[in-house]
């Protein structure tokens, strides 16, 4: 699974000030990722504001997202919630052509066991033979997929091939990392501790920041792929309080308000997200500035 190793960046959706898709403005970040270094492109994810996207319009954004990249890089699709039943109905009659793989969000709201969460991706498992990337963010699901469980998981299916651990726990990492099969990823989903993830092993990330200042995150990760500390932590360092300004309030208005200060795409979101407070947007300004 060479194809996701390294920088890999989860789309916004940029919204016109009507709050419909503004098409333009995504082949322009795609483009902008592609000629900047990363690695691939997650599509429809959750910085993606799939949840109050359309299905037509998520359609349509593959479609765009598949035609600009033009086989240049490696595509991953959201495919995940929490009907098991209705994932797997989605991976039998979705056309995935032109993609490479699928990101699939631990359940969230249900609080499944670890049983839970291993027959839900044993299902999901077994419904496609695309490669599958496991996505594991407590934070937002409410619930922990234990190290355990991914390599439970990780040991049982050929085609679940990494998992995005996203629990912005260092030792759960490290249990992953330190028991993983030879050729199982494990991929940063926390921007700010990719580096360190890399370094002690990991394969690299799934970044939100990453598509503002693709040149700069994608040379810190290669950094640490080649265990250069030093170099990659001078790129970190220099990072650090942009992507601590973009969480801040909620993702991916941060991101949003960051591709907007770039004149890559308008800062809209849709409800229940808000746009940046003005006191934000001033430090997010400041630093987009300084990098200028």
């Amino acid at each position: 699974m060479q194809k996701f190793i390294g920088t890999g960046v989860a789309l916004v959706t940029p919204f016109k000030d009507d709050l419909s898709v503004d098409f333009d403005a995504l082949v322009k970040l795609v483009n902008y990722n592609i000629e900047n270094g990363t690695d691939y492109l997650v599509i429809n994810g959750t910085t993606g504001e799939s949840g109050t996207i359309s299905e037509d319009e998520k359609q349509e954004v593959i479609n765009v997202i598949i035609k600009t990249n033009n086989k240049r890089l490696p595509l991953i699709l959201g495919v995940g919630g929490n009907n098991t039943s209705l994932v797997v109905e989605e991976l039998k009659t979705r056309n995935f052509t032109g993609l490479d793989g699928i990101l699939s969000v631990a359940p969230y709201y249900s609080k499944p066991t670890q049983e839970g969460f291993y027959q839900h991706f044993k299902a999901i498992a077994q419904a496609t033979e695309l490669p599958i990337i496991l996505y594991n963010v407590p934070g937002r699901t409410s619930k922990n997929m234990e190290p355990a469980t991914t390599l439970r998981l990780a040991n049982n299916f050929d085609n679940i091939v990494a998992v995005k651990e996203a629990g912005n726990n260092k030792q759960q990492y490290y249990a992953l990392l330190k028991d993983k099969p030879k050729d199982f990823l494990i991929i940063s989903g926390d921007d700010d501790l990719a580096l360190g993830v890399t370094l002690a092993g990991g394969s690299g990330v799934i970044s939100v920041i990453g598509q503002a200042f693709p040149k700069q995150f994608s040379t810190m990760i290669n950094h640490g792929l080649c265990g250069n500390n030093k170099e990659g932590y001078e790129i970190h360092y220099k990072m650090m309080d942009i992507i601590n300004y973009i969480f801040e309030e909620n993702n991916p208005a941060g991101i949003k308000t960051v591709l907007q200060e770039l004149e890559i795409c308008k800062e809209n979101v849709r409800l229940p997200l808000v746009k940046s407070s003005p006191q934000l947007k001033i430090k997010i300004a400041k630093f987009v500035k300084g990098t200028k």
